[in-house]
């Protein structure tokens, strides 16, 4: 069967074990993919659910049921159900694969099966459906698409997504689910379901099997819903005159519409199918020896999906009476016959084929082996490990950037993991080459949502970005880092889906000058910074124990957003002695006195000829203490 390139299944690995191969069907919950379970080197079906239905929890319990439904069945006539998981957002469940068509693809080419045909996959369907029965598993859901044929001959019961624990009542809610044209009228009317109501099921499809179409139709499902409530299913020899009786009778049997006057069970359907047919075979005994042995067509199917339908109101009508035979094919018998002959000789030649097939692909020449996968190892793990599958390893190696695989770490392989390649074939080593380098854009002077954009679209990761106060513009970028905080601008090129770090402005350290400390530490602390006093100086401006300014704290260039900065608090005005500079003439006196941080106050004819003027008196006087920056008053010999 083809499948579309575009399926994004095709391909995938499942948990690291299961790979997907191809599409084999499509139904209303879920998708049936033919994938190759690596751990164990065999073929399976892997059926994943809708990825529309994957937040509908009911559909999820529905769907993690079928396989604790199926796994409780051990039966030759079920399909084996080996595992269940999840990956991702990815719900699948592994199955036993069978090569073969479904009774649907049968029908499909031949319409109408011969007596025989019809009892062999009736026998094996309700051996099935016994077993389910007996492990108290009701179905629901029974069609010819679930009925699979394999290429060996055997007969298996598929899809229990939709079957629960029985009960004496077992609803199924305000809408039906299942597929319309074998509906049981009181799954239909009451929204209720039991074995009798696979048993209706069964009798549609071995219906459907004789007469060549399904008994009710319509245009709407809807109608087709009210037929069932309504209607008598007809004899199948009305359209097909080769029907025996007895087989008229069974179907008008299953398809009762009271749940009561149909088999109780799978169990007791299948004893008197047994007894119809050994009473064939005694009134025709050609006919048992010489079974028409038809094999199936691979053709490709459509498989119906379930459908969802609101419970009808059921209109009234007569109870069919079933005759004298249907009081007969009440009689339980534990009696059994072997299967019939054609499909006994459809195993038979299957197997024949196989047993060839399995030794060529196996042990002969056209045995194929699975590349293992390796990525992630060095080098010597992984020419071992393909050396254990019995693969050459290619000793020149190709390389490969990858992002996250350490250089020279095994990155894949060629022919890729998963392939099935011939005992002896050559496969070559990829390695990492790291990241591949790339171009690095002009982050810094941006705005940091531009900056952001401006790395992710350079294939860059960013990481948090980090918040400083320099005194820039707020919200500038003023540094890009790298790895290890190496400055990107120092730079070329950078690797690809490596991180970059940008360092953004937060403005200025705020104003505090003039301020308390405790003044100065709230304010602070409304930007996340923490003020610790640090150091004192004089200031002539600034009281003494308030804050002359806020820095960073010492030997750093930068505070960071969160950080802590220095608070240098005011002593006041400095005091100083007044130096002694009487006698001195004014050249010498004027440097001293400003030197020691004086204004002063003098006649400035004293500055025409500094070497004629002498200092006669200072006021203050000299060796007093006083405020440095005083005004000084100079007296000079008259």
């Amino acid at each position: 069967m083809s499948t579309p390139s575009s399926d994004p299944m095709i391909g995938r690995l499942l948990d690291g074990r299961y790979q997907v191969r191809s599409r084999i069907a499509r139904g209303g919950m879920a998708t049936v993919y033919l994938a190759t379970d690596l751990r164990l080197e065999r073929r399976v079906a892997i059926k994943v659910m809708h990825g529309h239905l994957a937040d509908d929890e009911q559909y999820k319990i529905r769907f993690i049921q079928e396989a604790r439904s199926a796994a409780r069945l051990a039966h030759p006539n079920v399909v084996n159900v080996y595992d269940q998981g999840q990956d991702g957002e990815t719900a699948y469940l592994v199955m036993e694969y069978l090569p073969g068509i479904t009774l649907r693809d049968l029908l499909n080419d031949h319409h109408i099966l011969t007596t025989e045909q019809a009892f062999d996959i009736l026998e094996a369907v309700l051996s099935g459906l016994a077993a389910a029965h007996r492990s108290g598993i009701v179905h629901r859901d029974l069609k010819p698409e679930n009925v699979l044929l394999a290429d060996d001959g055997r007969i298996k019961i598929s899809d229990f997504g939709l079957a629960r624990a029985a009960t004496a009542n077992t609803a199924t809610g305000t809408a039906l689910m299942g597929t319309i044209a074998y509906l049981s009228p009181e799954l239909v009317t009451r929204g209720t379901a039991d074995a009798r109501s696979d048993i209706y099921a069964v009798g549609i499809m071995l219906y459907e099997m004789l007469a060549g179409e399904q008994p009710f139709k319509g245009e709407q499902p809807f109608q087709v819903a009210q037929q069932h409530a309504n209607d008598t299913v007809p004899a199948p020899s009305l359209l097909n005159p080769n029907v025996p009786a007895a087989f008229d009778e069974l179907v008008a049997w299953a398809t009762a519409r009271e749940p009561d006057d149909r088999p109780s069970d799978a169990a007791e359907m299948l004893a008197e199918l047994l007894v119809i047919q050994r009473e064939l075979d005694r009134d025709a005994p050609e006919a048992a020896m010489n079974r028409t042995m038809v094999l199936p067509m691979a053709v490709e199917s459509a498989t119906d999906a379930t459908q969802v339908i609101e419970p009808v109101v059921r209109l009234s009508a007569p109870t069919a009476t079933l005759g004298p035979e249907a009081d007969k094919l009440k009689r339980v018998s534990d009696r059994r016959r072997a299967r019939g002959g054609w499909l006994v000789g459809l195993v038979l030649l299957l197997a024949a084929v196989a047993v060839g097939t399995g030794w060529y692909f196996g042990a002969g020449p056209g045995a194929k082996v699975t590349i293992a996968t390796v990525a992630g190892l060095d080098v010597a793990a992984a020419t071992a490990a393909l050396q254990e599958q019995d693969l050459i390893v290619d000793d020149a190696t190709t390389e490969a950037y990858d992002p996250t695989v350490p250089i020279g770490t095994v990155v894949g392989t060629n022919p890729p993991a998963g392939e099935a390649v011939d005992h002896g074939a050559v496969v070559t080593l990829i390695l990492s080459a790291g990241p591949e380098p790339l171009p690095i854009p002009e982050l810094v002077g941006l705005a940091e949502a531009d900056a952001l954009q401006a790395a992710t679209d350079s294939r860059f990761t960013t990481t948090d970005s980090r918040y400083i106060f320099d005194g820039s513009t707020p919200g500038i970028v003023v540094q890009a880092l790298g790895a290890g905080d190496v400055d990107l601008t120092t730079i070329e090129t950078y690797g690809d889906q490596q991180p970059v770090t940008l360092v953004v402005s937060l403005g200025s350290i705020p104003e505090v000058s003039g301020m308390t400390v405790d003044d100065a530490q709230a304010t602070l602390a409304q930007v996340g910074l923490t003020g610790q006093p640090a150091a004192e100086e004089y200031n002539d401006t600034v009281p003494a124990g308030n804050v002359i300014r806020a820095q960073a704290v010492q030997g750093e260039s930068v505070v960071p957003q969160g950080g802590t900065v220095d608070l240098i608090i005011s002593r006041g005005v400095e005091q100083v002695a007044v130096p002694n500079v009487v006698g001195k003439a004014w050249s010498e006196a004027k440097p001293i006195l400003e030197s020691a941080g004086f204004r002063l106050d003098y006649n400035i004819f004293a500055d025409m000829a500094p070497g004629l003027f002498t200092v006669s008196k200072t006021n203050p006087d000299a060796e007093s203490t006083v405020d440095k920056g005083t005004t000084i008053k100079v007296r000079f010999d008259s």
